[in-house]
């Protein structure tokens, strides 16, 4: 099954800061139909204004991977990290048994990016942070606790499930394999694309379920990020 959320119909927050679209259920936005997707919890499409960002706030027992769009955004937390990651970076933060931390866009222009929260399989794990740059073409893993993500240069995650991104020409495919049991949930930015021959807008959330295999096809040059969890 592939579900085809349209960009327009997501939840909505702003203040005179931030600009922010949810995928699922987040803060003042509840909808039953869009709580989660499987382990994963939040997708939240933020635009950060310029000398603004998130102040220091807690978090327990979730793996949050940051995927830098445009723009950065600087990192503090309590155990003493702080670090600039920018478009063409990516950061996760493990909360475990607790981190408190803040997020800054100290840059001249908005920051984009999408925040993902995925629930852990275990917890009480040690609290953490990583940023990396990541590849910029083809679809390829950025941050997973699957077998074999590691051995593939992800940063760890401390859940079953990867974050994988890549950027697409006009009229490229890319494949990845579900195994049974898993799905996926994904966005494009740029170009619009199809999945399995089902279209997809620029920012649409899709969902897929009950599918051996993804082909995304770029029918413009498109950035392609893939969550895939156990279903």
């Amino acid at each position: 099954m592939i579900d085809i959320r349209p960009f327009a119909s997501l939840g909505a927050f702003r203040n005179s800061w931030l600009n922010a679209r949810h995928h699922f259920s987040f803060g003042s936005y509840r909808d039953p139909a869009r709580a989660g997707f499987g382990r994963l919890l939040v997708w939240n499409d933020d635009e950060i204004a310029p000398g603004t960002g998130f102040d220091p706030h807690p978090h327990r027992e979730m793996e949050i991977v940051t995927y830098i769009r445009e723009g950065a955004i600087t990192h503090q937390d309590s155990l003493g990290n702080e670090g600039r990651t920018e478009a063409g970076q990516v950061q996760v933060m493990h909360a475990g048994r607790g981190i408190v931390h803040a997020e800054y866009n100290r840059e001249a222009v908005p920051t984009r990016l999408f925040q993902i929260w995925i629930r852990p399989d275990r917890a009480g794990a040690a609290p953490g942070w990583e940023t990396r740059n990541f590849p910029g073409s083809g679809l390829r893993v950025l941050a997973g606790g699957r077998a074999g993500d590691a051995e593939a240069g992800a940063l760890p995650l401390f859940a079953d499930a990867a974050v994988l991104a890549g950027r697409l020409d006009a009229g490229a495919e890319a494949r990845l394999a579900l195994a049974p049991g898993r799905a996926a949930y994904l966005v494009a930015l740029g170009g619009g694309i199809s999945v399995n021959g089902v279209a997809a807008a620029p920012r649409d959330g899709v969902a897929v379920s009950g599918e051996a295999e993804l082909v995304l096809r770029a029918e413009e040059g498109a950035e392609v990020v893939v969550v895939d969890v156990r279903a």
